[in-house]
């Protein structure tokens, strides 16, 4: 990989043939944006990778805002963008002590350890260690932008253990929403109901770090066990710990409509 010195401000190289805009001109768009759709990452993990000199573009380390088409040759972490593979989406059980990373040295167990798919996918969402349940994998970068946008209040449905017996008032705060003194912020409203003397089930619209292990000990409770039993339409259904399923058909059409996008047929490329 080149060095950040030889940055490309634009494209004009031969490769691929491109989209053809109005006139027949080649249409150029943000290197955030064609590395989101064509399932590398989302925008904003692209950003990180263009700004810290992992992306090339015709052989040069590419600029923050700079546009391509697809007749450029494009490299990332010094693998080009090649072939056309299906749109990937998988639903993954994540048990307890998977750290939610595909490349970590120091992490014990990692999604991969556990997914051996023929396309490269990864999260759209985590879910800490401690914690368990449904996890979407994709090779699709504007899906997994949709569903971990906070402003697209998406549903994401959890059962939650806590270690006392569950009080009115603890259910009251959870509902209205609780400051997180760490955060410097106040969660959004959420639905709670109580499933049993210990034991509840929780339906959030926001993805804050550790939010319900946060909301819990604000309350003055410590959460046992938490395993997200639904993201949006997809749910965790009779998958087992380490096992995934594909989405697909009617569930995968009304995943990408709550999501706010259009369905196609494939992922143009992937790394």
């Amino acid at each position: 990989m080149g060095g950040v010195n030889r940055e490309v401000q634009s494209s004009s190289a031969g490769g691929n043939k491109g989209t053809q805009g109005p006139g027949g001109k080649e249409s150029k768009v943000r290197l955030n944006k064609y590395l989101a759709d064509h399932g590398v990452c989302s925008r904003r993990e692209a950003d990180r990778l263009i700004a810290q000199g992992r992306v090339e573009v015709n052989g040069r380390t590419a600029a923050t805002g700079c546009k391509v088409t697809e007749q450029d040759s494009i490299a990332v972490n010094g693998r080009q963008l090649q072939g056309k593979p299906k749109r990937a989406v998988l639903a993954f059980y994540k048990p307890v002590g998977v750290t939610c990373t595909e490349q970590d040295k120091h992490a014990e167990k990692i999604i991969n350890d556990y997914v051996q798919y023929p396309v490269r996918v990864t999260y759209a969402g985590r879910l800490d260690k401690d914690s368990e349940g449904l996890l979407l994998l994709t090779n699709d970068g504007n899906l997994i932008e949709a569903v971990m946008r906070g402003a697209h209040k998406h549903e994401k449905e959890y059962t939650v253990k806590v270690n006392r017996e569950i009080e009115p008032p603890f259910l009251e705060k959870m509902a209205a929403g609780v400051y997180l003194p760490q955060l410097k912020q106040t969660t959004r409203p959420c639905e709670i109901r109580q499933t049993g003397k210990y034991t509840v089930r929780i339906i959030l619209t926001q993805g804050l770090n550790r939010q319900i292990r946060r909301m819990c000990k604000a309350c003055g409770y410590e959460v046992k066990q938490l395993k997200r039993v639904r993201i949006m339409n997809i749910r965790l259904e009779k998958l087992t710990p380490g096992k995934y399923r594909e989405v697909k058909g009617q569930e995968l059409e009304q995943l990408y409509r709550e999501a706010g996008l259009a369905l196609c047929s494939q992922v143009t490329r992937q790394f």
